[in-house]
């Protein structure tokens, strides 16, 4: 599977998403649609993303008990999206019950992947909010060895970890990195990130990238300068 960019669409409506969509006239961008879009339009706007011919990834992190996660991924696995996440932190069951409710009648499914740690989680963060009082690093391998084992595709990483998911998990599992930044681009809530360039080096199947080419000042330009950094 090739590496691409996934440009994370947080719009609040879908007339901002259609505008911003509308500026690229030759490429059909990945895109995340995450809970804020998806919360304000519903699955509709799935399905017209995927109609005006676009990949998608679904980025609402489920976490609940299995039999909700199960029926949640159910409802899911008819819009079309291309891949879906879930928090890791659920349990390999709830992980194991996500992917059964996934599969369409068919026997295909999205991508399924879970989130480790989010990048705007620091290892203090971690120990003092969330009482997890082991090494960052460790509890995002032990996460993914986790998602491995329940029969993921992959997981949501730092760009800084995902070499060692590569090591810990193997080569064909997938490391799908937020986190991204330009050269001199500003962090935002950010903490643990990278440059496209870096990613590529360090071995991210896919980088999700949001204000850096939402809010240039020439979205398309900006898309292709990280596609380009990140794919060559």
């Amino acid at each position: 599977m090739g590496k691409d960019v996934i440009i994370a669409c947080d719009f609040s409506t879908k007339d901002e998403t259609y505008a911003f969509l509308d500026l690229f006239k030759e490429e059909k961008p990945y895109l995340k649609v995450g809970m804020e879009l998806f919360y304000a339009e519903g699955p509709e706007i799935v399905r017209e993303i995927k109609r005006r011919g676009h990949k998608i990834f679904l980025d609402l992190k489920l976490h609940d008990i299995p039999n909700t996660v199960m029926r949640a991924m159910s409802a899911l696995s008819s819009l079309g999206a291309d891949m879906i996440n879930l928090h890791a932190s659920g349990t390999a069951a709830m992980m194991e019950a996500a992917a059964k409710g996934l599969e369409r009648p068919d026997g295909t499914r999205p991508l399924l992947i879970a989130v480790t740690q989010l990048t705007s989680t620091s290892e203090e963060r971690m120990k003092n909010d969330i009482l997890i009082d082991l090494p960052l690093d460790e509890v995002v391998m032990r996460y993914a060895e986790n998602a491995k084992t329940a029969g993921l595709d992959g997981v949501v990483c730092s760009p800084l970890e995902a070499g060692k998911v590569k090591e810990r998990c193997g080569n064909s599992f997938l490391t799908v990195t937020p986190g991204i930044r330009f050269d001199g681009g500003e962090k935002g809530d950010q903490v643990r990130i990278t440059t496209p360039k870096q990613a590529r080096e360090i071995g991210s199947d896919y980088i999700v990238v949001g204000r850096p080419v939402t809010r240039a000042d020439n979205p398309v330009a900006a898309y292709r300068r990280c596609l380009k950094e990140f794919t060559e």
